[in-house]
């Protein structure tokens, strides 16, 4: 159960944010500028490519690591195919997860790894597989980590993962950020975007960062724990996603990469399960759904009225009904499935949650729509008991 008023009292929320997750989204801006200059620094800046790989390959460990795939994949669109790269199994040493290229991999494609750990055996061994197969190398991770080394060793390149400036009272839970951490994902993704920018793959110059950064900057304030809920489409989003089921839909490639994020992050940090689904698609893959729960949560049956005033409701199993969370993006020569997904949700008597695009390149809005569902996620798993 949610409990609102640990919502709006910032000094509790901060007391119950034990593995800063709330610090972690508002220094999203932070991160993506200091992830900017790392990769200034790395030298990706002045990278001469010849010509655009033939393929991306993409390897890393937990949400964060994931989210970046599928985002770079829908950003990428079809100038080069983008492959993550899914564990395939326990390596023997010390049940480390282990990674492997796919058999047609070669000099002319590039390995892209990302890691907020960096001591996984089974990327040091994969780092080491693409030297010699001849892949180009290319890692995001904590400096001096065993991957930094085994990287430099494939004659990569290496850009330091971007941390979370250390506080003298921060919580001993917090020396080490979880890879599912709001920040760890601005920290991966930022200096890849840069790099594909280089190679030509997307657009991502210079101010399209810094934009983004302001974005982040901007949605941290909007959403931020001082706002209170009324004010706050986060803290308001958590409020509606409690005691439901979220049944994510999206419009557009980059949104529905979001809308997947959203999911696995609901169910990482607050531990709450989401579906998710493209529009025009999700009109028929959730109509059962919806038609089946009743939707909203409707009137009694009679017959049983009398037993539902006496009886006692403490001990009632809770029921997750459907709640639509539509994420808007701007409509692709003005067509949009917005309505009639509005109209479905209305059909069935199910709650329906909006965000809208806002203004701005793709890029700045697109971060403006994650960065506020990674808010809700946070406000959700701190104020959920």
């Amino acid at each position: 159960m949610l409990d609102e008023t640990l919502l709006d009292t910032p000094d509790a929320l901060a007391r119950a944010d034990r593995h800063g997750l709330l610090r972690g989204a508002a220094e999203a801006g932070a991160r993506v500028r200091t992830a900017a200059r790392h990769a200034v620094e790395a030298g990706i800046a002045e990278l001469k490519p010849e010509g655009r790989p033939r393929a991306l390959l993409l390897a890393g460990p937990g949400t964060a690591a994931t989210g970046v795939a599928d985002l770079l994949a829908a950003l990428a669109g079809t100038t080069a195919p983008v492959t993550r790269l899914a564990p395939t199994g326990v390596a023997p040493a010390a049940g480390a997860l282990r990674w492997a290229l796919p058999g047609w991999a070669g000099p002319v494609d590039l390995l892209l790894i990302t890691t907020t750990d960096g001591t996984e055996p089974g990327l040091a061994l994969l780092a080491e597989q693409a030297y010699r197969r001849g892949c180009t190398v290319v890692a995001v991770a904590p400096r001096s980590s065993p991957l930094t080394e085994a990287v430099e060793v494939a004659h990569g390149l290496y850009v330091p993962l971007a941390t979370a400036p250390r506080t003298g009272d921060q919580h001993p839970d917090e020396a080490q950020e979880s890879a599912a951490s709001p920040g760890a994902f601005w920290s991966l993704l930022t200096p890849l975007l840069i790099l594909l920018d280089r190679l030509g793959i997307l657009t991502a110059p210079t101010e399209t960062i810094s934009g983004m950064a302001d974005r982040l900057d901007r949605t941290a304030e909007r959403c931020g724990p001082a706002i209170t809920t009324y004010s706050n489409p986060a803290k308001t989003l958590a409020s509606e996603l409690a005691e439901s089921l979220p049944l994510i839909w999206s419009e557009g490639t980059a949104t529905a990469a979001a809308g997947r994020r959203f999911a696995a992050v609901l169910g990482e940090l607050a531990g709450h399960p989401a579906l998710t689904a493209e529009l025009p698609e999700a009109i028929a893959a959730h109509s059962t759904l919806l038609g089946a729960s009743g939707g909203g949560q409707g009137a009694p049956d009679v017959a049983d009225s009398a037993d539902d005033f006496f009886r006692d409701r403490a001990d009632d199993a809770q029921t997750l009904r459907p709640r639509a969370i539509l994420l808007r993006d701007r409509p692709a020569g003005g067509l949009t499935a917005a309505p009639a997904a509005r109209d479905l949700a209305l059909a069935h008597n199910a709650p329906l949650s909006e965000l809208e695009p806002e203004e701005g390149t793709d890029l700045e809005a697109l971060a403006a729509l994650i960065a506020t569902t990674d808010f809700a996620a946070v406000y959700l798993a701190l104020a959920t008991a």
